[in-house]
């Protein structure tokens, strides 16, 4: 039996006047000017990625979760 994976994970950086998401794994890549706007845009890029796919196909559980880590630059 395979294991299923159940989180798709994102990193999250600022450049210029929004934030930008990509997937670690995944030809997933986002954009929003707030942290609200920004999972919204997550969640529905996620969402068009798997429209149309089988999800165990692709080695995921029916309802994967998004884990999001977020870059902080630190200026001298």
């Amino acid at each position: 039996m395979v294991a299923m994976k159940n989180i798709i994970h994102f990193s999250i950086s600022k450049e210029g006047k929004y934030y930008t998401a990509s997937a670690a794994d995944y030809f997933i890549v986002t954009q929003g000017k707030t942290f609200e706007e920004l999972a919204r845009n997550i969640k529905e890029a996620v969402e068009v990625y798997f429209h149309g796919k089988d999800n165990k196909e692709l080695g995921f559980s029916a309802n994967p979760s998004i884990l999001a880590n977020i870059e902080i630059p630190i200026h001298a």
